[in-house]
């Protein structure tokens, strides 16, 4: 859910690491592996354990946890509660409530062909599980995948971002001091670390993070033909169309926008409107941003900060001061990692804030004709993570929703989405594959095995044996029509 330009979990998987280090990683591969082949994951009530220790586990440490990611990107202890903590406090709870009726088998009739049989389909766990973690948002989307691991009675191997390395220490710490080692185990470190892990045979690898560590992973998994879950980003389109409540749509554009500073795999990337609507909507953006996070946003409590130097420089160059019209380049602070609010008009599709996912908080205005060319945009593109759409008429929505393809559709709001349970999250194309949350999470950490069961007397698949003449080729013929 990082850009590809910027420093995401593990963005150079080169070298090795040494023989101290690979015997330490392959213990613990190796302990969690003979813990699921022991069978120490499959009971359900087991699985609820766990789950209920990880959420005692988040209260205890939300101090620490809340401390530790204003360190690494300036978030408030509100801001980390509504879109880390309780988003996978939320997923915990969830999951507890349905885990029981989703691990219910369910019928799969076999058919009149295969008469008198039963068949039904049972979620059974893949195995051990490597979970690689980004930096972005590093409690949600660290431990959100690992509720799903647990309640698909999964072992796991955890590799928290070496970018955020206060967060990486408390979520260390968290998992090493409320869950059994048996289950989860954790492994902080950077490109040594990973490239080691890599090379091992796991059951699942789920990875989030940008597109080009999202290759490499998909190619070392393809080593031992291990299925993977790849969360990636991409440039997320917000379309205004003409006549909607503009100060409505802009709080929440802002606000969807500006959290985390931009550091959104979902946030909006890019507005498109017409000339008149995109004119009259910039004064709502600046009223928005500034209700937000006052007219000051460096002396805001609310606002984050970009996590490190090399991503500031790289925010900053995708900026043409010649267009802004709120923040700019003049207000930035690269001690700090403080870029304002920024917003231009006039962006062109060769700009190079149009070139790359700019994921940070920068929101380029580009004027179309009307919702014919946002689609035909849209289309040219790679497939976004999300795709925003404000529209009165409903029309336009349903032409969105069936002539763009995104890994999900927002129609009146941006980013709150993805902190619902029930609603599958994940990319399509280059935005990613595989979704979770919720029972999509269930699904993705598991394998759907179907089970038949037929009596052998009487032995009716006497029917299906040849010779096939006379009256049982009758018969056939009638029974596959």
């Amino acid at each position: 859910m990082s850009t590809d330009t910027a420093p995401g979990p593990d963005t150079v998987l080169d070298g090795d690491g040494d023989g101290a280090l690979r015997s330490r990683l392959l213990a613990d591969v190796t302990a969690l592996r003979e813990s699921f082949d022991a069978g120490t994951t499959r009971d359900i009530d087991a699985r609820l354990a766990q789950l209920a220790a990880l959420r005692r586990g988040l209260r205890s440490e939300e101090p620490r946890l809340a401390r530790a990611l204003a360190a690494d990107l300036g978030k408030s202890r509100t801001e980390s509660a509504l879109t880390e903590i309780g988003v996978v406090t939320r997923e915990i709870d969830h999951t507890m409530r349905h885990l029981r009726s989703w691990l219910r088998p369910s019928p799969l009739p076999p058919g009149l062909l295969l008469a008198p049989a039963a068949g039904e389909l049972r979620r059974e766990p893949l195995g051990t599980t490597l979970i690689i973690a980004p930096w972005n948002y590093p409690v949600n989307l660290t431990l959100a995948p690992l509720v799903a691991a647990i309640a698909g009675g999964n072992t796991a191997l955890v590799k928290p971002s070496e970018v955020v390395p206060a967060t990486s220490a408390a979520l260390t710490h968290l998992l090493r001091t409320h869950l059994d080692p048996a289950w989860v185990r954790v492994v902080e470190g950077a490109v040594p670390e990973t490239t080691i892990l890599l090379q091992q045979r796991f059951d699942l690898i789920f990875y989030t993070g940008n597109a080009a560590v999202g290759r490499i992973v998909a190619r070392a998994a393809a080593e031992h033909l291990t299925p993977t879950v790849l969360e990636l980003g991409g440039k997320s389109p917000v379309f205004v169309d003409d006549g909607v409540d503009l100060a409505a749509t802009a709080r929440r554009i802002a606000w969807g926008k500006f959290t985390n500073a931009g550091q959104t795999c979902i946030s909006p990337d890019h507005l498109m409107a017409t000339a008149r609507t995109a004119e009259e909507l910039v004064p709502h953006l600046r009223r928005a941003v500034h209700a937000l996070y006052g007219k000051d946003p460096r002396r805001s409590p609310d606002y984050g900060r970009l996590v490190s130097a090399t991503h500031f420089d790289r925010v900053l160059g995708l900026i043409d001061d010649d267009k802004v019209v709120l923040g700019g380049t003049a207000g930035a602070d690269r001690a700090t990692g403080f870029i304002p609010p920024t917003i231009m008009t006039g962006v062109e599709r060769d700009d190079a804030v149009m070139g790359q996912e700019v994921f940070g908080p920068v929101l380029p205005i580009l004027v179309v004709d009307g919702p014919d060319e946002a689609i035909a945009r849209i289309r040219a593109g790679e497939k976004p993570l999300t795709a925003y759409v404000f529209s009165n008429r409903r029309a336009i929505r349903e032409r969105f929703a069936h002539e763009t393809s995104s890994g999900s559709l927002a129609l009146g709001l941006t980013l709150a989405h993805v902190g619902i349970p029930r609603m599958p999250f994940g990319g399509v194309g280059e935005s990613g594959m595989g979704a979770y949350h919720g029972e999509a999470g269930l699904a993705a950490f598991t394998h759907a095995k179907p089970v038949i069961r037929k009596p052998l007397r009487p032995d009716t698949l006497r029917m299906i044996y040849p010779p096939y003449r006379g009256l049982r080729k009758a018969l056939l013929r009638l029974l596959l029509r």
